[in-house]
């Protein structure tokens, strides 16, 4: 059984819903980053940077941290969604959603959802990288079903739900045909809109 210490985020989704995909057995154990429980010593020991999520494989008594390295075990475990011959794409593809899409929007998140007005600079910088990721998003939406190539994989798994917070973006995510196109076929996955409910409070998928 695996056990995903999460808190209700793109990251934190990303993992139940691939748990959601392969069918395993898990528990969500929610860790509060508003009350700074990210901290507690007992859950540096799994998380050595204090971030979520980190999974647990009670299988085999081992702790997995760090959203891309997580898909990447499950995705090895379960043989889905992580396919050997493909893995050269899926391998860049998901670390770009690491390195760059996440934290590129997180940061967006941060100035012009969440802190408005408190850095200009900040928040016309990473709107602008914003907008131009949904753009270079969009560019290989044009010419891949998917991310990695005609199938779905974790690099889908991975950014899906970056995207999903397309209503705090005001970027107008239905103005990028392609990649709309893409959010959309997810989106009407039974273990996405299962995955997408992390903490089963009834959360819906944003539409268009």
């Amino acid at each position: 059984m695996i056990e995903l210490f999460t808190a209700d985020t793109p990251n934190g989704k990303k993992i139940s819903i691939m748990l959601e995909e392969i069918g395993y057995d898990y528990k969500v154990t929610k860790i509060d980053i508003s009350k700074e429980e990210q901290f507690k010593p007992e859950f540096v020991k799994i998380s050595p940077f204090s971030k979520i999520p980190v999974i647990t494989d009670h299988d085999i008594n081992e702790s997995i941290f760090e959203s891309g390295a997580i898909l990447m075990y499950l995705g090895e475990k379960s043989g889905k969604f992580y396919e050997q011959q493909d893995r050269l794409k899926i391998n860049q593809w998901l670390m770009a959603q690491m390195g760059t899409i996440g934290p590129m929007i997180g940061q967006h998140h941060q100035f012009h959802h969440y802190n408005p007005g408190k850095s200009e600079f900040g928040e016309e910088r990473y709107f602008k990288i914003a907008k131009r990721i949904y753009q270079e998003l969009d560019n290989r939406l044009k010419n891949s079903k998917f991310l990695a190539g005609e199938k779905y994989t974790i690099a889908d798994i991975a950014t899906w739900p970056w995207i999903a917070r397309h209503p705090i973006h005001d970027i107008g995510l239905k103005n990028y045909k392609n990649l709309s196109r893409w959010y959309l076929e997810i989106s009407s996955r039974d273990a996405v809109i299962k995955g997408y409910d992390l903490l089963k409070d009834g959360s819906k998928i944003p539409s268009l």
